[in-house]
């Protein structure tokens, strides 16, 4: 398997991580255009609060820079030590559909059971990941 082939679900979590500053963008466009918060609110974040919406989406876009970092990491790692297989690279979409669905759910419907799970699940196949690249590493 080719190291290169780990690109591809970086990029998906970097396209996942756009799709959702780009939707926080829009609330927060929307919450200053309808008044339910003044614009001046976001030169210091201070000062009032932020609409729901806006809110939500904007505490996922930093969680998209928390946990995902060490995703990337695995991936890079994986790649500079030629340790591509098949389950890795399984694992690595694996991770990024896991945070998909959280995405989905979080920014949506926000059931907090079924986002705990999603997200759980994301942190499985996460450590997964860090594990068989640990064990490939040690039996190279």
């Amino acid at each position: 398997m080719s190291p290169r082939a780990f690109v591809y679900p970086m990029f998906a979590m970097v396209l996942l991580t756009a799709s959702v500053l780009v939707r926080l963008f829009r609330a927060r466009v929307r919450a200053v255009s309808s008044g339910q918060v003044n614009a001046s609110y976001y030169w210091t974040y201070q000062s009032g609060a932020e609409p729901g919406d806006a809110a939500k989406l904007s505490r996922h876009f930093s969680n998209l820079f928390e946990a995902p970092v060490l995703f990337y990491a695995c991936c890079l790692a994986a790649m500079v030590t030629g340790r591509c297989g098949l389950v890795s690279l399984s694992l690595a979409w694996l991770y990024v559909i896991a945070r998909i669905v959280h995405t989905y759910i979080h920014t949506g419907s926000n059931r907090l059971r079924k986002r705990i799970a999603a997200y759980f699940a994301s942190w499985l196949v996460l450590v997964a990941m860090w594990v068989v690249l640990v064990i490939d590493v040690a039996w190279a």
